[in-house]
């Protein structure tokens, strides 16, 4: 069965945008970016919430014919125009470059998702992702730390009731000074551990 892996960069002080939304502070340089189109480019599928996606599609369409853009730059256009893509959202009416809308977030149809063949799922947008941990769908957490602490944003994680129990699956320390750290969650839903609790 695929994956649902949820990756975002947040600075130290656990924020993944500052207060006016501005996201200046990420250190994406080509060794990064090199390592976002790896992980990506494998992946089956992008999930993401309206705002990401809408986000997403402002720039990344046409970013290969910018001059501006750098190698990596180029080549990630291309990933994510040619990957399919999942936004869920209530209000959009129609979604372009290989995109479907879904409304909800239903279980029954996430797992059935997982379960057809190909590439993992990357999930991204912060309030879909608590969707997704609410349901237990999420089975590993890419987080992206950057060596800033903003002070003030919006955090990643709400407060909650719910406690998950996660498992170090690795780490990686990149030049500019970002470290990758992945969680796997044994009992996320339709995974192979545990069931949620």
């Amino acid at each position: 069965m695929r994956k649902i892996a949820f990756a975002m960069s947040v600075s130290l002080d656990g924020f993944f945008e500052g207060p006016d939304h501005e996201l200046d502070w990420h250190l994406v340089d080509d060794e990064l970016h090199d390592h976002f189109n790896e992980w990506l480019g494998a992946m089956g599928a992008f999930l993401d919430g309206r705002r990401s996606y809408e986000l997403m599609a402002e720039f990344w369409p046409t970013a290969d014919s910018d001059p501006a853009s750098t190698r990596p730059m180029v080549e990630f256009a291309r990933i994510w125009r040619d990957m399919p893509k999942f936004v869920f959202s209530r209000t959009l009416e129609k979604a372009d470059w290989n995109t479907t809308v879904v409304r909800d977030v239903v279980p029954e149809e996430i797992l059935k998702l997982k379960a057809e063949p190909g590439g993992d799922l990357a999930l991204g947008g912060a309030e879909l992702a608590a969707a997704f941990m609410r349901l237990g769908l999420i089975d590993e957490y890419r987080l992206y730390v950057h060596p800033v602490v903003l002070g003030r944003g919006r955090p990643l994680f709400q407060p909650s009731d719910a406690r998950r129990d996660l498992r170090l699956a690795g780490t990686r320390t990149f030049g500019n000074g970002v470290v990758l750290l992945r969680y796997e969650d044994p009992a996320a839903l339709g995974g192979a551990g545990e069931e949620p609790r």
